[in-house]
């Protein structure tokens, strides 16, 4: 169980250290909390640490496993430099090195969650074992270490080494796909192991791993898990992996509990059998779970309510598998309607008058707001897993097609706006943009109605291309296939709604597609995992109009220009690039009549950041943000990380609605902030509203406004 640790350790401890002098605070601090140890006692320690974390790679003899784990004892390696021993032990190594002219390429994890004194020992123990007579360690140049903004703070757990925790919250999510619907292939090639231990490593695989290592293990956000890979490495390495994880981003499932050793053992196993295939999801499965519970000559002619149905807010209730209808000029919940499994995103008609939702269970829902009461008129299942819908907004084809992207099967289906019917389904499977290599499970990601044609833009996530379908002959379908690059997820479009930017999160790009022209227009660079959501349109006061984008992996919101008409030489370049809060941001938010733009950072692991948003004035970028502390406004006591979320204006531009996004059985909130005078206007609170995470404002959604 504790084999990669180790390894982390050779690469950190055969690292060495040159103590930089810099800080003293820091270096004092530590020096306090190690207070006067002897060397006797510090080996002590160092000893006990070592057998629990390092032992079972690099033996307790520390002579390690040849080809494997380096050694330890006698390593030319190990006493080359200390400042590089502490680096990689409270950061972690992965790619090759050389140790007493033996090739290794593993990975060694973080030990971040070891307190400074605790990294200290371990590594003077190594460093005067086994006939080593190396250097000692201090706690002080432990700290001083952690000064280095890479590193990881002290006793942090090591979730994700390498990799932030929003990288990981938001990459990881659970599967929609239900394991009992998989067929189980359990051959003689791979270890032995049980139908019932096959069963739990499944469940554990689609709730732990398949976000971002695939359905089928083909590698996606993560590396590819298939059994040429798997068997080569062998159940204790995999074992390793699974509970330590690796700096490249895998996460520590045994030492941060979420895994037993028991339930390790069994998911290594079952990495070297080929994988469970889920059931494809067809036309007759897709008309098997096809309702039309109120058709379209027995709905409503016209309104029946005196909603404001343009200020209504479709707000996602994650983890109740809900989502409530909120009046925006009330504040009022109207209703909260069943859906799908964690609804991913509302899209509203051309018209204004139905939500479509999408859960993660490839569950589509359609609600009708003319009723005097808004209900679900019809529902399908279009997969077992899905991200994706929208409707058809061109002139002459308002509200007369739907289309719903899916995770699993590969595919995404054109139906009936007004039914939900099942008209075609298209396969994604096919060929990658970079290596022409074939991909059986590239899924679909964002999907964008097109002003300029009739068609839907569609993201394909793993083979990095965008589609353009074109919808005005159901029967005779055209396709045309645009390369951009890997891995394409969200976007929107720019102030004019010509042209279409999308994040190819893993490849640092935003690919910009030319919906009027039908080609591809730029691919910009920007730097680690840009999540726009739909992104913000501003008009920059030195470069004109731009679109905005946060990111996971950084605290830098950047602006492209969009104009390559009246400012051609800003157009499609990166003209300005902000400061935010810090990395783990999901959402920016901007509006026409508005002279903010607003950002979030749920997945910030500071709760400082995570529990507050950063917002801007436009007029003056350069002032830096002012930072306003919403989940301290929203008042529901101190449980739960209260993490704000997704910025989204009502129709009239004036007011901006977020989300206190708490735990399943903690108390969560809506807050609704004005825009100009950043006050708090109102606190919806509502033992109903259970893990509200996205809003829709139709108005917005409807004609693209953000």
């Amino acid at each position: 169980m504790n084999i990669l640790k180790p390894f982390l350790l050779i690469a950190g401890l055969a690292a060495g250290f040159s103590v930089n002098a810099a800080d003293s605070a820091a270096a004092h601090k530590a020096e306090m909390l190690a207070g006067s140890a002897s060397l006797s006692t510090l080996l002590e320690q160092g000893k006990s640490l070592f057998e629990n974390n390092c032992a079972a790679c690099h033996q307790s003899s520390g002579k390690g496993m040849v080809g494997v784990f380096p050694p330890l004892a006698g390593s030319d390696y190990l006493l080359a430099d200390k400042e590089r021993a502490i680096n990689i032990v409270i950061g972690g190594l992965s790619g090759e090195i050389t140790v007493n002219g033996i090739k290794y390429n593993a990975v060694m994890p973080n030990f971040s969650y070891l307190k400074d004194p605790e990294v200290a020992s371990v590594i003077t123990y190594v460093m005067s074992s086994w006939g080593n007579k190396g250097f000692t360690a201090t706690a002080a140049e432990v700290a001083s270490a952690r000064k280095n903004p890479a590193a990881v703070a002290t006793g942090s757990k090591s979730d994700h080494p390498g990799r932030t925790g929003s990288e990981a919250g938001y990459e990881g999510a659970p599967s929609g796909i239900d394991p009992a619907t998989t067929t189980q292939l359990i051959t003689t090639d791979g270890p032995k192991m049980t139908v019932a231990e096959s069963k739990i490593a499944t469940k554990i695989f689609f709730e732990r791993c398949a976000g971002c290592h695939g359905v089928l293990r083909k590698g996606a956000t993560g590396k590819p898990l298939t059994t040429d890979i798997t068997r080569a490495k062998g159940t204790e390495y995999l074992k390793t992996m699974i509970a330590y994880g690796s700096p490249a981003g895998m996460p520590n499932w045994g030492t941060s509990g979420d895994l037993t050793e028991n339930e390790i053992d069994i998911l290594a196993r079952f990495l070297q059998h080929e994988p469970p295939v889920p059931p494809e999801w067809g036309m007759d499965a897709m008309k098997g779970s096809w309702i039309v519970y109120v058709k379209p000559e027995d709905r409503p002619k016209k309104k029946m309510n005196k909603i404001n149905i343009e200020n209504i807010f479709s707000v996602t209730l994650r983890d109740a598998g809900e989502v409530a209808l909120i009046d925006g000029d009330s504040k009022k919940i109207i209703t909260i309607l069943k859906t799908g499994y964690a609804v991913h995103i509302s899209r509203v008609s051309a018209s204004g008058r139905y939500i479509y939702v999408v859960g993660r269970d490839a569950k589509i829902d359609m609600i009708d707001l003319f009723m005097p009461t808004p209900k679900i008129v019809a529902t399908i299942k279009v997969g077992l897993e899905a991200r994706s819908v929208e409707t058809s907004k061109y002139k002459g084809y308002e509200d007369k097609y739907a289309i719903a992207g899916s995770y699993w099967p590969p595919q995404f289906t054109i139906m009936n706006a007004d039914t939900l019917e099942p008209l075609s389904i298209v396969s994604t499977r096919g060929m990658t943009v970079d290596t022409n290599e074939y991909h059986p499970e590239p899924r679909v990601a964002a999907i964008v109605a097109s002003h300029e044609h009739p068609e839907f833009i569609v993201n394909i996530k793993e083979t990095g291309k965008v589609l353009l379908v074109d919808y005005s002959d159901i029967d005779n379908l055209s396709i045309t296939t645009i390369k951009a690059a890997r891995y394409l997820h969200d976007g929107g479009w720019d102030s004019t709604h010509r042209y279409f930017l999308t994040a190819a999160n893993k490849s640092n790009k935003i690919a910009v597609i030319d919906s009027k022209d039908r080609k591809l227009t730029a691919l910009i660079d920007v730097d680690k995992i840009p999540h726009p959501g739909r992104g913000a349109n501003l008009n920059d006061p030195l470069y004109g109009p731009v679109w905005v984008t946060s990111a996971l992996g950084n605290d830098k919101i950047t602006f492209i220009g969009t104009d390559p008409i009246n400012h051609p030489k800003n157009a499609w370049k990166v003209v300005r690039v902000l400061k935010g809060m810090g990395g783990g941001s999901l959402f920016v938010k901007s509006h026409p009549k508005s002279t903010n733009l607003w950002v979030d950072a749920p997945l910030n692991p500071t709760k400082e950041f995570s529990q507050s948003v950063a917002v801007f004035d436009v007029k003056n970028l350069d002032a830096g943000f002012k930072i306003l502390p919403i989940a301290k406004w929203a008042d529901i006591g101190n449980e739960g990380a209260q993490r704000v979320v997704q910025p989204e204006f009502n129709a009239a531009g004036d007011e901006v609605w977020f989300s206190v996004w708490n735990g399943k059985d903690q108390q969560s909130a809506i807050v609704v902030v004005d825009d100009k005078t950043h006050k708090l206007i109102k606190v919806i609170k509502d033992k109903r509203l259970i893990t509200p995470t996205g809003k829709f404002n139709v108005k917005n959604t409807v004609e693209d406004i953000y």
